[in-house]
């Protein structure tokens, strides 16, 4: 009967270790949409290069917000982490009434802002909010400077012009990417131009130059300046699927800080996968709050195989 103590004890110890949950043989490609925002670009390559790490080979595409979820209705996507809410809002909300996705919860991160804005230059002649853009309308040559088409913003801004709010009747909103409307933006302030245009935190923006979000447009993009929180999105079942994955996804949380220091050498065109090891390799407890208890693909601690692809 003494023998039989250490293999007892041995079974009750292994009985109370975390399983390695296999997964779907599909799982090893995690395939993330990016809707071309610097700061969904900065959490998706973030993402991918860990799971490289892990032995898994994540695929980033490129798309538009529409695309994107409807691309995970189909699971033709896996994992998207820029929903805004509720900026994002009316754009996924037939996909969550008919429950083709799977939000999240909690958020990947609070206390983001979304609402247009203007240089403080600007702010400090008076438009200091939505009912002072027309009175601008000559200085600004009836412009609002959007991003993307499809994009949620650009859909509030249209609306807002459509119903004549604000007597913005006569503007036209310029469509363009996040890019394009930061070099629109950087050349207006260079002139010290007059110039309206949506704006978000976190971004390098709000660090490089001084500008004012203006007040107003609560009806639209909701209120304290567009108060937003982000959440990832998956693919139904994807959790289920690929439960690894899955908890790596979940882990993934960030403070607008973080985001912001994401998002600098990005913008200042550096390769974001370069950008987000270098990071990571600065800052290992972030590291590990998003690794713990993840494991490799194949089924090894998570946290030494990646710190080891960093060090390659």
């Amino acid at each position: 009967m003494k023998r039989l103590v250490p293999f007892l004890a041995l079974a009750a110890s292994l009985a109370g270790a975390p399983a390695f949950a296999a997964e779907d043989a599909s799982c090893n490609a995690v395939r993330f949409a990016d809707v071309g925002w610097t700061d969904n670009t900065a959490t998706t390559t973030l993402a991918s290069e860990m799971l490289k790490g892990l032995g898994y080979k994540p695929t980033v595409s490129i798309m538009s917000l529409p695309i994107a979820y409807t691309g995970l209705k189909s699971k033709k996507i896996d994992v998207f982490t820029g929903y805004w809410s509720p900026n994002q809002n009316q754009v996924i909300g037939p996909f969550l009434k008919e429950k083709s996705v799977t939000v999240l919860a909690p958020a990947n991160m609070t206390g983001a802002k979304y609402t247009l804005a203007v240089p403080k230059y600007t702010y400090e002649a008076g438009l200091k909010s939505y009912a002072d853009i027309a009175k601008f309308k000559d200085q600004l040559n009836g412009k609002i400077f959007g991003i993307e088409p499809g994009n949620n913003g650009n859909l509030h801004i249209q609306t807002i012009i459509k119903k004549g709010e604000f007597g913005l009747q006569d503007f036209k909103l310029i469509e363009s990417s996040e890019a394009g409307m930061l070099v629109e933006v950087d050349r207006a302030i260079k002139k010290k131009a007059p110039v309206v245009f949506l704006a978000w935190e976190p971004h390098p923006m709000n660090i490089r130059n001084e500008i004012v979000y203006l007040e107003g447009g609560d009806a639209y993009f909701g209120p304290n300046l567009g108060e937003a929180q982000v959440n990832t999105v998956v693919a139904n079942d994807y959790l289920t699927k690929c439960p690894n994955v899955g908890k790596f996804v979940t882990n993934l949380k960030f403070s607008t800080n973080i985001v912001n220091q994401l998002m600098v050498p990005i913008i200042d065109k550096l390769p974001a996968d370069k950008a987000i090891r270098d990071w990571l390799k600065a800052n290992p407890k972030e590291l590990a709050q998003w690794l713990d208890g993840v494991q490799t693909a194949d089924g090894k601690p998570g946290i030494e195989a990646v710190q080891a692809y960093l060090a390659k």
